[in-house]
């Protein structure tokens, strides 16, 4: 865009047209510079709630991790605590069968007695009346033999059932357990992963949180380099107005001098070369013949910028000589210093094709010098440079065959012949 900007200055002189082209395409730039930060905030405040959401969700992972944490512990209290009552019932089991076993011998032999005394002992005595008065007594023996033999068989059942319904309570609380801790693991393992899922999606976005905010400086530093560039177009577009305006009031006053200055063009003339010699190209000089003043009032007195002889006139066609020189071409040895030929603002030095390394310096009121096919440049856009100072040395860039010096004078926008502002070459 630059390199753009040069090739319409050197078609335009630097006007105020330019200066506001360039003004408009510097809005253009800050006006997509703000539309790309105001993308980025909304892409940045986006992220920043799929953030929040995925924190928020991070948060309730871990708070149910940390509640299956303390389940878990409670569980592990629990088992304990059932260990023991297990324990209890063991030993309480065991204390029954050991029971049940004194039981059973105590019915065996019960059993046996029964066995050997008969079943029919109470008939005996009922018929048997020798001794009647121990009938009732010995009735009332053998129904309490009876009565005990038949708790201690029901006592026997009721062991035999508490073993049964002890051993029943065992198991079930161990199953009870295995699938409760089953399933608190399960759950734990599930909510490990997911964890590790939004934990992962929280980096992942605050990485881009962090590269979008990248974005984001660097474009709203771009935003304000732009602004920057807008200020100083504005400050020279300001600088232009006024010089226009002064210069219009300069305008009547100039035409008179102008008027004097084309009568002692006319008597500087180079004279016509003598039939059947070959003309001599003229010499020019760096002598100063004026002591400053605006450009426009020092014409034909300005000193020319290098010492050589003129190998290409203003006007005088090009070597394709389809186009016409709007300068002129100075011969001059390669490193010689190249002089502005008046006080002025280097607005341009770099590269240019056609050109060359080309320096370009504004003297104001619409007056540029160009010089261009150096060898180096000694200036740099900005600088203030005075009558005589040094801006570049002679050179050959741009595809010049010899060492030359192209030399051009642009009154707002217009080429001027050389000749006619700078002094009489001898």
């Amino acid at each position: 865009m630059f390199r753009t900007f040069l090739f319409i200055l050197l078609s335009c002189a630097f006007t105020v047209a330019v200066a506001a082209d360039q003004r408009a395409q510097t809005k253009q730039e800050i006006a997509q510079a703000a539309k790309d930060i105001a993308e980025l905030k909304k892409q940045l405040s986006k992220i920043q709630q799929e953030k929040s959401s995925a924190e928020q969700e991070l948060k309730k992972t871990e708070t149910e991790i940390g509640e299956l944490e303390k389940q878990v512990n409670d569980l592990q209290q629990q088992e304990k605590k059932t260990e023991q009552e297990l324990d209890l019932l063991d030993k309480q089991k065991k204390k029954l069968q050991s029971s049940r076993l004194d039981q059973q011998k105590l019915i065996a032999i019960q059993a046996r007695a029964a066995y050997q005394a008969g079943q029919q002992e109470p008939l005996r005595l009922l018929l048997n009346q020798q001794q009647p008065e121990k009938f009732s007594r010995n009735l009332t023996y053998y129904q309490y033999i009876g009565k005990a033999r038949q708790q201690q068989i029901n006592e026997f059942n009721e062991t035999i059932r508490q073993i049964t319904n002890i051993s029943e309570q065992i198991t079930e609380q161990q199953n009870n357990l295995a699938k409760q801790r089953a399933s608190l693991l399960s759950k734990q393992e599930s909510l490990k992963t997911l964890r590790q899922q939004r934990q992962q999606k929280v980096t992942s976005l605050s990485q881009k949180q962090r590269k979008e905010a990248q974005s984001l400086n660097t474009r709203q530093a771009d935003q304000a380099a732009l602004n920057k560039v807008l200020q100083t177009i504005e400050a020279t577009l300001a600088r232009q107005a006024q010089e226009a305006h002064e210069a219009e009031r300069k305008r009547q006053r100039l035409i008179a001098e102008q008027q004097r200055q084309q009568a002692e063009q006319l008597l500087d003339k180079q004279p016509q070369p003598v039939a059947g010699k070959q003309p001599q190209s003229p010499m020019v000089s760096t002598a100063i013949t004026h002591n400053g003043g605006n450009f426009s009032t020092v014409r034909g007195k300005l000193p020319w910028p290098v010492n050589g002889r003129l190998i290409a006139r203003f006007g005088s066609p090009r070597g394709d000589t389809r186009s016409k020189w709007d300068g002129v071409l100075i011969s001059s040895q390669a490193g010689t210093q190249v002089r502005a030929i008046h006080p002025g603002r280097v607005v341009f030095a770099d590269w240019l094709r056609g050109a060359g390394l080309l320096v370009i310096v504004d003297h104001g009121d619409g007056y540029l010098s160009l010089y261009g096919h150096n060898q180096s440049i000694l200036s740099r856009p900005g600088d203030m440079v005075q009558t005589g100072q040094a801006i570049s040395t002679v050179g050959n860039t741009g595809g010049q065959d010899q060492a030359a010096l192209y030399f051009a004078i642009r009154q707002k926008g217009k080429p001027a012949d050389p000749t006619q502002w700078c002094r009489t070459q001898g």
